[in-house]
């Protein structure tokens, strides 16, 4: 997903040793049916990961199909660009600009369970395969084709 292949890239990127681990080589940066970059809220987004060297903007700009400025009719405030992508094309784009970065390692597995120290800190994770790998840091980004569901509070 975006936030997986952005983690990946900004770690690669500033020197750490990054392990990505997909449960489809071919799925990484895959977009939704709506394959949008932009509105109000994720167009801020974009922009900020932009402003901060990341990928996502880049990609936009080399696998759109349509650009436009939304809600013109309000004010300035308001207006906020949109790319409509072509779905394929944005995941080869990403992919190919991944798979350039000099610390960054593809792995097709599923993370199943993680690695906690004494303390209770996460060390690393382990694999439908049953491999184990330690890790200082772990970034852990299951996409919203997971059915991801957000905890907030006690409920």
């Amino acid at each position: 997903g975006h936030a997986g292949s952005e983690a990946a890239g900004a770690a690669a990127e500033l020197g750490a040793k990054t392990l990505l681990i997909t449960m489809n080589l071919e799925a990484v940066a895959k977009m939704s049916c709506n394959p949008a970059m932009g509105g109000i809220a994720k167009g801020q987004l974009v922009r900020e990961i932009d402003a901060l060297g990341g990928l996502s903007g880049v990609v936009s700009d080399a696998s759109g199909v349509q650009f436009k400025m939304l809600n013109k009719s309000k004010g300035p405030a308001m207006w906020s660009p949109r790319c409509q992508s072509d779905r394929m094309l944005y995941a080869q784009k990403m992919r190919e600009l991944l798979e350039k970065k000099e610390n960054l390692f593809f792995r097709q597995d599923n993370v199943v369970d993680l690695i906690f120290s004494e303390g209770n800190e996460i060390k690393g994770v382990v694999t439908q395969t049953g491999q184990k790998f330690y890790s200082k840091s772990v970034v852990l980004t299951s996409g919203t084709f997971l059915n991801g569901l957000i905890h907030i509070g006690d409920s």
